[in-house]
């Protein structure tokens, strides 16, 4: 067994959930949005190899040109949207675009019928990857409104009031596990909203450090837009070939 040296002092440890604990890199996506991409993508591949195979004619070469043209557009749309996240910058993938704007750069994070993050400049970029749900928000606000009753009913059957439709008090145990869920999760909100709370926290936590500065960048995303256009083109081609 071995015995500590005393000549060596105990090495300080950092207390968890300080503000120098690094930030987990995060990716956000439209879960709906990538299955229904799949799906529109897997539709086109099968009509369009049908088309390819058993075509005769120009058949062939316009079912080419419509996989060539909708192809990366639908994946540009449903597929391709994502935000990564990091502690000094976030990269926002959009259809046809990759903008990289670190956390100093960043003014606001909006959410109205769309979500934007708007840089220093006045720029606004629009979040594909966190579509705005309007029936998320009315369900989220809906179980708000259940549970702020479940929880109002318990209170009062905990006093010996009697909550409303509760004889004497009595209040079942969904109401107690509805108003503790409220008490202990706070508000109910949308995913999407959930998800820029988030964004919106980290950003005030470090729009001020050092490693968060830099140059908002912006590249197209010319793998996207190369394909479509010529896809289009060889489609106008053809149909002008007749």
């Amino acid at each position: 067994m071995t015995t500590p040296d005393p000549s060596r002092e105990p090495e300080p440890t950092k207390p968890a959930g300080t503000a120098t604990t690094p930030y987990k890199d995060r990716i956000y996506r439209s879960p709906a949005g990538v299955v229904g991409g799949v799906l529109v993508l897997a539709i086109i591949a099968w009509l369009g190899i049908d088309a390819v195979v058993v075509g005769e004619g120009r058949t062939p070469w316009l079912a080419l040109a419509a996989m060539l043209f909708l192809a990366p557009l639908v994946a540009a749309y449903t597929v391709r949207p994502a935000i990564y996240v990091s502690d000094d910058r976030v990269r926002i993938r959009n259809p046809l675009r990759m903008i990289v704007l670190p956390w100093g750069r960043v003014a606001s994070l909006r959410s109205g019928f769309s979500n934007e993050v708007v840089d220093d400049s006045g720029t606004k970029y629009q979040l594909w990857a966190l579509p705005v749900s309007v029936r998320a928000r009315s369900k989220a606000a809906r179980q708000e409104a259940r549970a702020a009753r479940a929880a109002a009913r318990a209170g009062q059957g905990g006093d010996g009031r009697g909550g409303a439709g509760v004889p004497g008090g009595a209040v079942g145990a969904a109401d107690l596990g509805a108003g503790a869920a409220l008490a202990a999760g706070g508000p109910r909100r949308a995913e999407t909203d959930r998800a820029m709370d988030e964004l919106r926290e980290l950003h005030e936590r470090r729009q001020g450090e050092p490693g968060a500065q830099g140059e908002v960048t912006v590249r197209w995303a010319y793998e996207i837009i190369a394909p479509a256009v010529a896809g289009a083109v060889l489609l106008g081609v053809l149909w002008g070939l007749g």
